[in-house]
């Protein structure tokens, strides 16, 4: 493969606006017989070689309108274009221009130096010969050779990268058009053909940059933008596929992969729209099922199943609402799922730290806290909840509420009262004739009795919940609580029974 030069190619690609500067100092050319064209023309280029171009635009256009047959209003107006880098506008005035004074070589050789940047090589090609048959000056003849040995190296490298893509030599393809795409910079086919090749490779970002570029060098390349949608939307990033599919549409509403495409990821996306607004909400149930119709709408792409099951895991590791306590189990087995393809995701070891913890299984809820704490050692999140499972696998190890109630952690106060109500039947020491038994049942009954209370009082069971014991002098100390009540006093003058129809003595004295 030849290589060009560095320094040469920032040289030549420079050299024909400097051609056109010189130009435009040429003051022989009869561009009109209107006085005020040559007027037009005159303030245009003083404006131009003072840097205000949007000035001398308005008067080159003015020129143009007032003489629309002088070749050198459309040439001094296509150096306008070419300073502000509207080179699209720049190539239909430099073809009025070689059509109204065909041997006008800077604007034929400023026309093929354009082309070959659009890869149009064969065109650019006829330009620079015919620049070289027109008896140019010394430095137009040397700028036309070396603007032809590139085009035809550029020809050659063209094949070559096209014989390498359909052998699937992608890598060889995609060295060869870089290359090319260093002075072919507008060509939209060999952008286009890169960006197939970095697909095949698996280089997405690579292959979206290619093809955004390949929708703004060409107006209306619809293929581009349902490309570009297609990549977004295996990626998983259903928005900016949406994006890509509406911009293909406005431009053909009509187009019947753009359409179809188009049905599918905005089903998708409202789907996922609607879940997380549910879990905004805190309708987490809803928010779940939501999900589940996400993974029924796409079962083939990866991403939107694994971002499903992540937000199902959130949603259920933070609902409380099934009395039966199968939310945080199924959360548990969810957010496994979800870890064994990502084991390094943050929310979801805080998600099934959470459902751990409902599930009264807190060294787990602490092992997750913990792998969570190592990717991100800043969070105030997992520092609380690391905190928060540590003091509740204590409390389990001292006196459990919920144990003792034979409830779960999730259950409501109707629930717990029921509890309540059955095991202090069960346990009233009355029932008991044995003195040992008796004694037994009594500290059984206080403990009931002290459950209900904690638990059926909002303040006592959130502190509760949060490891500390509102029964225990020593918990509330290093709580920093000092929560009084009448249990720290022993049991004088407390009737555990004293809503309900229950009456005796204790055998204490």
């Amino acid at each position: 493969m030849v290589s060009i030069n560095h320094v040469a190619h920032k040289t030549l690609t420079y050299m024909p606006f400097v051609l056109v500067l010189i130009d435009l100092r040429y003051e022989g050319v009869k561009c009109g017989r209107d006085g005020s064209v040559e007027s037009h023309l005159e303030m245009g280029k003083k404006l131009l070689a003072a840097g205000q171009l949007a000035d001398a635009l308005s008067h080159f256009h003015a020129a143009v309108d007032g003489d629309p047959k002088n070749y050198m209003a459309y040439y001094r107006r296509a150096t306008v274009y070419l300073a502000t880098g509207k080179s699209k506008s720049a190539l239909p005035d430099l073809s009025r221009v070689i059509e109204l004074k065909p041997d006008f070589t800077s604007a034929r050789l400023q026309r093929g130096s354009l082309l070959l940047k659009q890869g149009k090589l064969d065109e650019a090609e006829s330009d620079f010969k015919k620049v070289l048959k027109s008896n140019p000056h010394d430095q137009e003849e040397k700028e036309a050779k070396s603007q032809l040995i590139k085009s035809d190296e550029i020809q050659r490298l063209v094949a070559e990268a096209h014989s390498s893509f359909t052998r699937e030599d992608y890598k060889t393809a995609a060295d060869l058009l870089d290359t090319i795409i260093e002075t072919c910079v507008w060509d939209v086919t060999s952008r286009e053909l890169r960006a197939e090749c970095f697909i095949q490779m698996g280089e997405m970002g690579k292959a979206v940059s290619d093809l955004k570029a390949a929708s703004k060098l060409k107006s209306d390349n619809t293929q581009a933008f349902y490309k570009l949608s297609t990549i977004y939307y295996n990626l998983g990033d259903h928005e900016m596929s949406l994006n890509e599919v509406r911009e293909c549409l406005k431009l053909d509403p009509d187009h019947k992969q753009c359409y179809s495409h188009y049905k599918q990821v905005k089903k998708l996306s409202k789907q996922i729209q609607s879940a997380e607004e549910l879990i905004h909400e805190q309708r987490y149930e809803d928010a779940v099922s939501k999900y589940e119709a996400v993974m029924k709408t796409e079962p083939h792409i990866h991403h939107y199943s694994l971002h499903a099951k992540e937000r199902i895991c959130h949603a259920l590791a933070q609902c409380v609402c099934d009395e039966q306590g199968q939310q945080a189990s199924r959360a548990v087995s969810v957010c496994g799922e979800v870890l064994q393809l990502d084991p390094e995701n943050i929310n979801v070891l805080k998600d099934r730290a959470e459902a751990y913890i409902q599930e009264e299984q807190y060294e787990e809820a602490i092992k997750d806290y913990e792998a969570a704490g190592q990717h991100s050692e800043n969070d105030r999140q997992i520092k609380e909840g690391l905190d928060r499972a540590q003091r509740l696998l204590k409390q389990s190890q001292k006196r459990d509420y919920y144990k003792i109630l034979g409830v779960k952690r999730t259950a409501q106060k109707k629930e717990i009262i029921k509890a309540y109500r059955k095991l202090a039947q069960q346990w009233h020491p009355d029932n008991f004739q044995d003195p040992e038994d008796k004694k037994k049942a009594e500290k059984k009954f206080i403990d009931i009795a002290q459950a209900k209370e904690v638990l059926t009082d909002p303040e006592m069971r959130t502190k509760f919940d949060h490891g500390e014991d509102p029964m225990d002098p020593e918990s509330q100390q290093q709580g920093g609580h000092h929560h009084h009540h009448a249990f720290r006093q022993g049991f004088q003058g407390f009737n555990p029974f004293g809503s309900g129809p229950f009456n005796f003595k204790f055998g204490f004295n």
